[in-house]
């Protein structure tokens, strides 16, 4: 086992320096690796790969194609998001366009058994991540409200959350065990090494958490699967003030419970899956105080094989917008989030300009290549169609204001393989 873990470990404390930031389900990815991510997000009944297996349901670890013997996923997702965000009042529009950039985000997997019935995952990702970069566009004045209005010690910024970075990296060190030819259960530790950063420095902290899952197989050809995933609470110090506070925020990755259904109608040859996830955004911690609401995500999956060493996949992948949006005005009493009071006008920017997690359908598409029995190399391609995000209110001179955040995202997968 320990020549298995050495080389895992090395790569995981890469990652733990490297940046990602990403979006596509509320601020979560919606599937790690290429294969996954390919075939719309699927893999909570028939994940292709380790990692997937890991992320998914770990209980799959008893029934992939991987199986009986080993694997190592080694995967990455260039990820390149368009955010754009606008203010609009009596002094005109004030547009801009969020830093463009390409995050790497890195991932590996592992998967191997221990007896015939017991298997051992492990796995180190970047899972969820969100954010913006107005800094030095209009958007970004900080002396926009002068003088002051009453009742504030100071003039106030045009927005609050015009820059913003959430990233979290989870390691995931899982296990299996299969009962019986038809059945398998599975069950997953989730350790989060998070950061935050609103502008007033970078927060890193730990959560932890878990994952169990099942899986059945009803034929040979059918098998269903179910995921349950528990909240995962991060504290991030001092990261959440206006006007001289700071203070603590508290977020949580949310629970979520999914099931899933595949059909191999043709064996070996096509594979067609259909997941469900429900993740409740709503009650979790920092999210339920910017007024998240639960989210439903359906994904959909095919993969085809023309000849043994060739796939050909594609997929979809819908989710609702967690984002509520609101008619506000400045008259409205001011929010207290977490023990910091945000006046009304400042708490709708910072939901709506400052985490614009509104991406809802995704098209997917990929391919995989078996070189050997041992070694693969697996691409993939996914677009998030643009969304937006829009309120009407009044800001803190009491002119009617509209705020407005759009989002497209598009990204590069690929990954290798390596059975042994």
């Amino acid at each position: 086992m320990r020549r298995y873990l050495s080389p895992f470990f090395a790569v995981f404390f890469v990652l733990l320096f490297m940046g990602f930031a990403s979006a596509t389900n509320g601020d979560n990815l919606m599937a790690i690796g290429p294969i996954a991510r390919s075939m719309g997000g699927v893999g909570i009944a028939a994940p292709q790969d380790a990692i997937s297996a890991v992320f998914a349901n770990p209980a799959a670890m008893c029934f992939g194609p991987y199986c009986p013997g080993a694997e190592v996923n080694f995967a990455g997702t260039l990820f390149m998001p368009k955010v754009d965000g606008s203010v609009t009042n009596a002094s005109g529009t004030f547009s801009a366009s969020s830093d463009k950039k390409v995050y790497a985000i890195p991932a590996i997997g592992l998967s191997v058994p221990i007896t015939n019935e017991w298997r051992f995952g492990l796995s180190a990702y970047g899972v969820s991540g969100l954010g913006v970069d107005y800094r030095g566009t209009t958007l970004d004045n900080g002396g926009f409200f002068t003088p002051p209005p009453p009742g504030f010690p100071g003039p106030g910024p045009l927005v609050a959350g015009e820059y913003t970075q959430l990233q979290i990296m989870k390691f995931s060190p899982s296990i299996s065990y299969q009962v019986s030819n038809n059945l398998s259960l599975g069950l997953g530790v989730h350790i989060d090494y998070a950061n935050l950063d609103l502008r007033n420095g970078s927060s890193f902290n730990y959560g932890i958490g878990a994952q169990i899952g099942g899986i059945y197989k009803i034929t040979d050809a059918v098998t269903i699967g179910a995921t349950y995933v528990t909240p995962q609470e991060v504290t991030y110090k001092n990261v959440l003030g206006f006007f001289g506070q700071s203070n603590d925020l508290k977020l949580a990755q949310p629970q979520q419970a999914g099931l899933g259904l595949s059909f191999e109608p043709i064996r070996g040859v096509l594979l067609l899956e259909v997941d469900g996830k429900w993740v409740n955004w709503a009650n979790a911690k920092g999210y339920d105080d910017f007024d998240w609401k639960d989210q439903w995500v359906l994904a959909l999956g095919a993969q085809y094989k023309p000849t043994k060493q060739l796939a050909i996949r594609a997929g979809y992948n819908y989710g609702n917008n967690p984002v509520k949006e609101h008619d506000f005005t400045t008259a409205a009493p001011a929010t207290t989030v977490q023990g910091v009071t945000m006046p009304t006008y400042y708490y709708e920017t910072f939901r709506i300009i400052g985490f614009p997690a509104v991406a809802k359908q995704h098209v997917t598409m990929g391919l995989g290549y078996e070189i050997s029995n041992r070694f693969a190399l697996n691409a993939g391609y996914t677009h998030a169609f643009k969304e937006t995000l829009s309120e009407n209110g009044t800001n803190l001179f009491g002119q009617p204001t509209t705020i407005e955040s759009t989002l497209s995202e598009d990204s590069i997968e690929f990954g290798i393989t390596w059975r042994f």
